[in-house]
């Protein structure tokens, strides 16, 4: 499944230190009204929580990193579950040595400082989440 989509406004910001990275996200999304987009952000955090999903055990399992971080890189996507603006991201970070670790961005990851860009589109069918009993995932429809 896939639909053409016009691109609408775009918003470009710098988040405030302790920010909740995820929360903040979501927060700009529903002040906004923005329900379908795409969202990208460079770095730093004072701590981390990324997840991982566990395709046999059908759960997200979580990290978490105590320590600084430099973000380099954080992608992902918004649409709409449970009736409300959801951001489903990724986060790759690097600690003081280089050394990488990622996955998908959790509540818990607190901003030392973010600068970020969210690009809004519209369509005329909204890409709204629902739960795929193949995977265990709220996934956007298959058609």
């Amino acid at each position: 499944m896939y639909q053409v989509v016009t691109m609408g406004r775009k918003i470009m910001g710098r988040l405030a230190k302790g920010d909740d990275l995820l929360a903040a996200f979501a927060k700009i999304c529903e002040e906004n009204g923005i329900q379908l987009g795409e969202l990208q952000a460079i770095g730093a955090v004072t701590q981390a929580r990324v997840g991982y999903y566990d395709q046999f055990a059908r759960k997200y399992m979580f990290l978490s990193f105590p320590e600084p971080q430099e973000i380099l890189s954080l992608v992902g996507n918004i649409s709409i579950k449970d009736n409300q603006p959801f951001v489903h991201a990724h986060l790759t970070l690097a600690d003081q040595e280089g050394r990488a670790v990622g996955g998908h961005l959790a509540e818990g990851t607190l901003v030392f400082a973010c600068e970020f860009w969210i690009q809004e589109y519209t369509s005329g069918k909204s890409l709204v989440r629902h739960h795929d009993e193949e995977t265990g995932l709220f996934l956007w429809p298959k058609d």
